[in-house]
Parts: C-alpha cells; sequence; structure tokens
C-alpha cells in the first residue's frame, strides 16, 4: 500500500479518512472494520498489513485494523438546498488548520472539496461531487472531515484517531451526493461524531462512527 502524496491531510501525512479506507480495503475483511490509526499516515512510502497492523518499512505500527460491529451511525439527511447553504458559510474558508487537505481543503482544487458548514442544530452538511474514479477509499475520505468540522473550533485543530465506516454503495462519478455529520460525544481531547452519505435521490450510500483528538497546533 502507498498512500499517495496528493491524498494528504495535514502537510506531510495522509488524509485519515482516505488512509484508514485503504487499510480497510487492503484488510480484505468480510464485514465492518475498525482503523485507528497510531502515528500520521506516512505519504509516497511502502506499508505493509500483517495480522492486522501497517506497518512502514522500519517496522513501526502506522495503524491498526480490526473487525468491528455495524457502528450504525446514521446522521440524518438534508436536500442538497439546505446542504449547499451549509456550505457556504464553511469556517474553513478563512480559518483552516490544514487548507492542503485533499477532502476540506480550500487550497486544493484538485480535492474532493468537500465544504461542511453547520446547519442550526449543530449538524454539518456539505454537498460532494463523486469525482471520475470513485473507490471505497473516496467513500471513506468523504466521511472524515465532516465529523471533524463538527468539533473544529478556532484555534483548536483536531486529527482523526479512529473511524469505523460501512460502504453499503458507492456514488456514481459526477452525482451530487450530500454528506452529514454530528458530535454525539466528547471528553477532554476527544471527541466521537457520526457521518452518512447519501445519494441524489437521498438513498443512504454510507456511513461511519469516528473519535477525533485535538491537538495543540497544525501538523499532527
Amino acid at each position: 500500500m502507498i498512500i499517495e502524496s496528493r491524498h494528504n491531510g495535514p502537510p506531510g501525512s495522509g488524509n485519515g479518512g482516505w488512509s484508514a479506507g485503504v487499510f480497510a480495503a487492503a484488510s480484505g475483511a468480510p464485514g465492518p472494520v475498525e482503523v485507528t490509526l497510531r502515528r500520521p499516515p506516512p505519504l509516497e512510502t511502502l506499508l505493509t498489513l500483517v495480522d492486522g497492523e501497517v506497518r512502514d518499512p522500519e517496522g513501526l505500527v502506522v495503524a491498526q485494523v480490526r473487525p468491528t460491529e455495524d457502528p450504525r451511525a446514521v446522521v440524518p439527511p438534508v436536500d442538497l438546498p439546505a446542504a449547499r447553504a451549509a456550505s457556504a458559510a464553511y469556517p474553513g474558508l478563512v480559518d483552516h488548520p490544514f487548507p492542503g487537505c485533499y477532502v476540506c481543503g480550500p487550497d486544493r482544487p484538485d480535492g474532493l472539496r468537500i465544504f461542511p458548514g453547520r446547519l442550526p442544530d449543530g449538524r454539518t452538511a456539505a454537498p460532494f461531487r463523486a469525482p471520475g474514479s470513485v473507490t471505497s477509499a473516496t467513500v471513506w475520505a468523504a466521511l472524515d472531515c465532516p465529523g471533524g468540522w463538527a468539533v473544529i473550533a478556532p484555534g483548536r485543530p483536531y486529527v482523526l484517531g479512529r473511524i469505523a465506516a460501512v460502504v453499503a454503495a458507492l456514488p456514481e462519478p459526477g452525482d451530487e451526493c450530500v454528506v452529514t455529520g454530528a458530535m454525539v460525544d466528547g471528553e477532554g481531547r476527544k471527541a466521537l461524531v457520526h457521518t452518512s452519505l447519501y445519494a441524489p435521490d437521498g438513498t443512504l450510500l454510507a456511513w461511519a462512527r469516528a473519535t477525533w483528538i485535538a491537538v495543540a497546533a497544525a501538523g499532527g
């Protein structure tokens, strides 16, 4: 496995959702898996998965992949106009800890450009135009950042620590989908969030449960 440099999150490391999706696919598990990131996934580095552990060439554990139960972490949908309105107020457009993020970075014209803004009830929502090539890792990535933006605040960045996802179906290339996120619990530096991805006709395509961890400064 190699996380290509274009699929970065924080500078110099892989986007957490994309990386976790790559690791989950490599596991070949027949059911849902949970991926725990033990260190920032390195870019352009050959990674191996053995006995549920993703390791770098030096043998350091990058992530752990474990079978898990269906997270059933469904966030209610909103229609596309509501998602567009929320996205127009995406706080990351003016203050983003990692503006080059492949998924939600405003500085990435070649990224997924998912800009989750807050709804009145505290959930996040954003449109998501599926790219020309869609894999399960694409969906894991789309389920990543909208959860983080339910807790990220100015001067308090978070990074993904753990995620479990179910991809029931892939969106069609070019589909304008909607992704929603919500914080469901938090303690100290950790926040538990849920995210869901919906097809243009409202069909639930995928859902995830994730733990995000606050960091003192950008770069984690």
